[in-house]
């Protein structure tokens, strides 16, 4: 999709997206999907500025179609962080992903910004531009494991839980009548995917579930809307992370040295590239459970030395 901008994008056949380039840290994507008089929202935003701003670009849609769904693809905040503006919606989401949420409130993101020192200057980097500030944790009030099949106003909607990948219970929203799909972070296009919980092999098999669909549209959680060619970038990437880190951890190498020594070729050229520390980690953990990766401040830190 070449109009990669800002805002509300429509799709086709009652299907939207929306867009928050440049896809970097905390820029995630959005999805609306609109029945006869009612919506589904795929996700809402990092923090409630921009949330709302999301939603009153919707209202033209929205207001004869009212978002009476929610569905959180998975628990990082940028996917619903928002939740509590979308008042009166059920709220659906994997069994998983709701109980992940609770593990990183927007009080720590907020706390980790205004940090003093060094810790604050890091986080800054990565989030300064979100406003952490009067969001209340909202949960969902519907979880399911595995599948589920929505009615959104006439129209099937399909829940696929693919985690733990890279969160611990990541959902694809299939919409089969569009031939179209969101994908939460299962898809970061233009940028590096990372691999926060694993294994690498389950995220990698969801893109072949993916790549076996009759689907045109994919809309990533991060990145200008793609095709299965997106998806099929993204496969490879995790298939040669997987299988470098793993030759290295037969090695006896350190996670740390094996993220610095892999030849990331045409990957490098992608946004975020220094998440291979993370997904390295993520292999190692994968290979050997007694494997313990550093907190997620120095998880942070070496990202941001490896893109210096």
């Amino acid at each position: 999709m070449s109009n990669y901008t800002c805002g509300l994008h429509e799709l086709g056949d009652g299907c939207y997206a929306y867009l928050q380039p440049d896809g970097s840290w905390g820029w995630s994507n959005a999805g609306l999907i609109v029945g006869d008089g009612t919506s589904l929202l795929v996700d809402t935003l990092f923090d409630l500025r921009i949330t709302r701003s999301m939603l009153d670009l919707m209202k033209p849609v929205s207001d004869g179609a009212p978002i009476s769904t929610v569905v959180n693809t998975h628990a990082n905040g940028d996917h619903h962080y928002g939740n509590q503006l979308v008042s009166g919606a059920e709220i659906i989401a994997s069994s998983a992903t709701a109980r992940e949420m609770s593990e990183v409130p927007a009080s720590m993101l907020l706390a980790l910004n205004q940090a003093p020192g060094e810790v604050g200057e890091l986080f800054r980097q990565f989030f300064g531009a979100f406003d952490f500030s009067g969001i209340e944790p909202t949960p969902p009030t519907r979880t399911f494991d595995g599948r589920l099949e929505l009615d959104v106003g006439g129209r099937l909607v399909e829940l696929i839980e693919v985690g733990p990948a890279h969160t611990s219970g990541d959902t694809l929203v299939h919409v089969p009548d569009a031939r179209t799909i969101y994908t939460g972070d299962i898809l970061f296009i233009g940028g590096t995917p990372i691999v926060w919980a694993g294994p690498l092999s389950n995220w990698v098999a969801a893109c072949d579930l993916m790549l076996g669909m009759d689907i045109d549209t994919v809309v990533p959680g991060h990145g200008p809307v793609t095709d299965k060619g997106g998806v099929a970038q993204v496969r490879d990437y995790l298939a040669y992370i997987d299988a470098e880190a793993t030759s290295r951890f037969n090695a006896g190498m350190d996670a740390f040295d094996a993220a610095r020594d892999i030849a990331l070729n045409g990957f490098g050229s992608w946004g975020e590239f220094g998440r291979v520390a993370v997904n390295v980690e993520t292999v190692y953990r994968t290979l050997d459970p007694s494997h313990r990766s550093p907190d997620i401040v120095e998880q942070f830190r070496r990202m941001a030395i490896l893109e210096r």
